[in-house]
């Protein structure tokens, strides 16, 4: 196996939050930027994910007595990522609802003008 076979999981996680926070620290549209923080929690997510996987492990359910807790995939990082997938949503329904009322009471979604209309 290359290197880079052997590492795409971790390449595909940190370009997915290298391509969120330059979204986040470049774009003036707060639609993008929210679009930015979501692609930054799922490259966290993904990482997490990474992390806990073992190449063909099983299920952490011990059915034999036989069975050795190091073949086993660790459960905790997969419950913090659905945990964090649920959390994750409802902050974005909040920061959408959010843009909605910023761009009700500014008449645009563009930050650098928001900055400009607030002093």
């Amino acid at each position: 196996m290359s290197f880079l076979s052997s590492y795409i999981h971790y390449i595909g996680c940190f370009s997915l939050i290298l391509i969120g926070l330059y979204v986040v620290l470049v774009k003036p549209n707060l639609i993008k930027v929210i679009i930015g923080i979501n692609l930054m929690g799922t490259g966290v997510n993904l990482f997490l994910v990474t992390v806990g996987y073992i190449h063909a492990g099983t299920a952490p359910i011990f059915s034999e007595a036989a069975q050795q807790p190091e073949g086993m995939v660790d459960p905790v990082p997969q419950a913090l990522v659905l945990t964090a997938i649920v959390i994750g949503v409802a902050v974005l329904a909040l920061a959408l609802s959010l843009a909605i009322r910023v761009y009700d009471h500014y008449g645009t979604l563009d930050l650098r003008k928001i900055k400009a209309l607030r002093w």
